[in-house]
């Protein structure tokens, strides 16, 4: 009966029920079925508690940047940038395809949002130049994982307000892991371009052509540059300085690249508002789902459970590592941090884990999940894109999979990869 509720949320994941109401129904009928009625004023104060909160701003102001950086040409700014550099290099469009999401990542802060946007240009360009469409989709997204891991990431904001953790701390802990990532997918790349026949790639560009397409894309580039710069000299909280990049990519929009109008602009905040609405819905109902997760004492159950396979806590970091990239196949990214981190980070930080190592890796962990099937997110994006099966998009992306969990692995072995930055900054 202790874990009643686990039983009813598994039930009505099975037929079908949308995840919030899952959040909602589980404990409301749990606490029917037990008799304990007025617990459920409880979940209706968290419920709007969850949403109600200042650090939790940050969420749509990120959402609304990334809108308006893609309204605005941003992206086919940056695309011809990371051209200038890499596209003479063999699988040059592939290579093209990964230094545009590192650069893009500092706006997005989301791995959807960065398919869509760099997809939409990649994908079809690649085509058109010789690449399969399987690889262009696979590539596109092995690389949009880095939107939701170098900072801003909408992802690490939920994990921060869920469990209290810095999330200065956390933007400062993903930096390393984010380019770990990207670089070490553009060397994957070169290596997979030795056993396959890409098409030729074009011609170094000319320092004049460089310096062309990195004029267009300097100012779109300060947005990172703005951001940790502020929040790291203590200009700006991490929610003003969501506020602060939203402005500034609107800025970029309406008078730099000019490709916003003020008739735009009424559609860009509108999907904002619409997703912004969606996850704070989702946010509220996971911390009413928490509250019976704590009431309930499930944290120390599974704390028993787990300490009953080994007390050794990196093996048990590895464990849940396993578990965490499992839950990823079956469930999207916000909603697995939003149900486990209340349970599985008082469990780890107990063995010694330091709270903000272990929220960088979860997060990492389910972020891979975005590409991995049958639900991963990205892969429908670009599947969606490119008009490739998944189970081809798949197969092609295996490789660069199997290395991000690499690095994830690296990550739980080699804490300082999470911990150095933050330390030096002193947010740790």
């Amino acid at each position: 009966m202790a874990l009643l509720y686990l039983w009813i949320f598994l039930g009505l994941l099975v037929i079908g029920t949308p995840i919030v109401f899952v959040m909602l129904l589980a404990p409301g009928l749990t606490l029917l079925i037990e008799d304990r009625i007025p617990f459920l004023n409880l979940l209706v104060q968290r419920l709007f508690a969850g949403m109600d909160s200042f650090p939790l701003m940050a969420l749509p102001f990120f959402i609304l940047a990334g809108e308006l950086m893609t309204a605005g040409g941003v992206t086919s700014r940056i695309v011809r940038f990371a051209e200038s550099f890499v596209a003479h290099r063999k699988a040059g469009l592939g290579q093209v395809s990964i230094t545009s999401s590192i650069m893009l990542a500092g706006g997005s802060g989301s791995a959807v949002a960065d398919a869509s946007a760099l997809g939409g240009v990649m994908i079809p360009g690649m085509h058109q130049a010789g690449y399969t469409k399987s690889f262009s989709a696979a590539i596109t997204a092995a690389s949009a994982v880095l939107a939701s891991i170098i900072p801003p990431s909408g992802l690490m904001i939920l994990y921060a307000f869920i469990m209290n953790v810095s999330v200065a701390a956390m933007f400062a802990g993903g930096i390393i892991p984010g380019l770990l990532i990207g670089f070490g997918l553009m060397a994957v790349v070169a290596v997979v371009a030795r056993f396959r026949s890409f098409p030729e790639p074009s011609e170094r560009a000319s320092w004049a052509e460089t310096w062309r397409t990195g004029k267009s894309a300097f100012l779109p580039m300060l947005t990172p540059v703005i951001l940790i710069g502020g929040i790291v000299g203590g200009i700006f909280t991490p929610t003003e300085g969501a506020a602060v990049a939203a402005f500034y990519a609107m800025i970029l929009g309406l008078f730099i690249t000019r490709e916003i109008s003020l008739t735009d602009l009424v559609r860009v905040f509108s999907a904002a508002a619409l997703k912004s609405a969606i996850i704070l819905l989702l946010v509220g109902a996971a911390v009413s789902f928490a509250s019976l997760v704590s009431l309930k004492g499930t944290p120390q159950l599974v704390s028993d459970l787990i300490l009953n396979i080994t007390t050794d806590p990196l093996l048990l970091f590895l464990i849940v590592v396993l578990f965490l990239l499992a839950i990823g196949t079956i469930m999207d990214a916000g909603p697995a941090i939003l149900i486990l981190a209340p349970i599985l980070a008082p469990v780890m930080v107990g063995l010694g884990i330091h709270p903000v190592h272990f929220a960088v890796v979860m997060c990492v962990t389910l972020i891979l999940g975005l590409i991995t099937p049958p639900l991963g997110l990205v892969l429908f994006v670009v599947s969606g894109i490119s008009g490739e099966r998944i189970e081809r998009i798949s197969w092609d992306l295996l490789p660069y999979f199997l290395f991000e969990v690499a690095v994830v692995v690296c990550l739980v072995l080699f804490p300082d990869l999470v911990m150095w930055l933050p330390r030096q900054l002193g947010y740790v």
